[in-house]
């Protein structure tokens, strides 16, 4: 019925050799022997292989994402300031400590007199505190497009584009030797595919406002990623992974929706608003601990609670929202939006055929594949 549904696309024919069903969907038996299979072609420009060996694919644990930056409106100013903020934290709570030290035994004893006499003021400093980075934190969210959720905003959102075109060169320069021409198949494949998620979804403001350029690269690695600027860097690992067009989509859909979200500037928002808290911690540890020793412990502990309770499921929920908006791309795209499942239970499954040991979801930034195969699936009918 719709006539920009992908399999429409001209030049484009996937093909279907399903021989073995499992989960509910199909793919070819074949593949899970290490058999090579071709699933899509491009008719006028040569093939593209496509094929899921779990033999001579590499895994990644963490399949990459759309880099989140932690930076901020001056990132050459901040990359330098960041490290001498910790330093400052560090010198400021030793200081303390090592003035109370020398304080006499009954001075000692007069401040904590005092501090005991005057607990409520001490209190109601430490509350007003606490209440001006609640009104910061309030102040600074702004409605996210799409999903319509608040986020917290801290910096301009142009500063991150300007860094985004700072890393940009800095990946073009790295990876300027593999790159594949953009008269190579797997290259006009992938930007048949952007093309065409691109036009599905001009209603969207940010899909039409980004230039989005395709650099496809010649790595095993199963990746992807998509800078804010709409550089997208593809590995032939991840197409070589792919049974199908369909499963491009989605991957290619989901790091989109990364760009689309501006998950980049959140992340960083986040991360910041969490260093600065963190300083009042850092001072306060180096302050209190006897030793530098059990200070250095302490500081330790205290950046991995951060990472483990803050950045890491923040980062996870990132992720499945990404997951969430990229269906939906994919879907006003045409194409079968149960392929996205299909690809995360083969990663699974190529994944214990190489008996990777299977890390705790806590441990990474990314869902695991079997729970993320779980959220897809709630996801899909929708």
């Amino acid at each position: 019925k719709e006539q920009r549904c992908l399999m429409n696309v001209p030049h484009v024919e996937v093909y279907k050799n399903a021989q073995h069903s499992w989960g509910g969907f199909y793919f070819q038996s074949s593949c899970m022997l290490g058999k090579k299979t071709t699933c899509l072609q491009i008719s006028s420009a040569g093939q593209f292989p496509q094929c899921f060996s779990a033999w001579n694919i590499q895994i990644s644990r963490s399949f990459r994402t759309s880099l989140l930056f932690r930076s901020a409106p001056l990132p050459l100013f901040w990359i330098i300031v960041k490290p001498i903020q910790k330093l400052l934290a560090i010198i400021l709570g030793r200081s303390i400590r090592n003035w109370w030290k020398a304080l006499p035994p009954n001075k000692q004893k007069l401040l904590k007199e005092s501090a005991r006499k005057n607990k409520w003021k001490i209190l109601l400093g430490v509350s007003s505190l606490g209440v001006l980075f609640i009104v910061f934190y309030f102040t600074h969210l702004e409605e996210a497009p799409i999903t319509g959720r608040a986020r917290l905003f801290v910096f301009g959102k142009e500063h991150y584009r300007e860094l985004s075109q700072v890393e940009s060169d800095m990946w073009m320069e790295k990876l300027k030797s593999k790159m594949l021409p953009e008269t190579d198949a797997l290259h006009q494949a992938v930007e048949l595919v952007v093309g065409h998620l691109s036009e599905s979804n001009k209603d969207i403001p940010q899909m039409s406002v980004i230039k989005w350029v395709i650099h496809v690269v010649d790595e095993p690695e199963i990746n992807a990623f998509v800078l804010p600027n709409g550089q997208m860097f593809v590995f032939t690992g991840l197409l070589k992974a792919v049974s199908d067009i369909h499963q491009l989509s989605f991957i290619l859909a989901h790091e989109i929706a990364h760009v689309i979200l501006e998950h980049a500037v959140k992340k960083a928002s986040l991360v910041h608003f969490l260093d600065f808290l963190s300083l009042i911690f850092l001072t306060l540890i180096w302050a209190i601990c006897p030793r530098d020793g059990l200070a250095v412990v302490g500081q330790w502990i205290q950046s991995k609670l951060q990472e483990f309770i803050f950045n890491r499921p923040y980062s996870r929920t990132l992720e499945a929202e990404a997951d969430k908006v990229g269906l939906q791309l994919a879907a006003k795209a045409c194409a079968d939006v149960r392929a996205s499942s299909v690809f995360w239970q083969q990663m699974e499954l190529a994944e214990t055929l190489h008996r990777q040991p299977k890390l705790p979801e806590w441990l990474s930034t990314h869902p695991s594949h079997e729970n993320r195969v779980e959220h897809l699936d709630r996801l899909i009918p929708e």
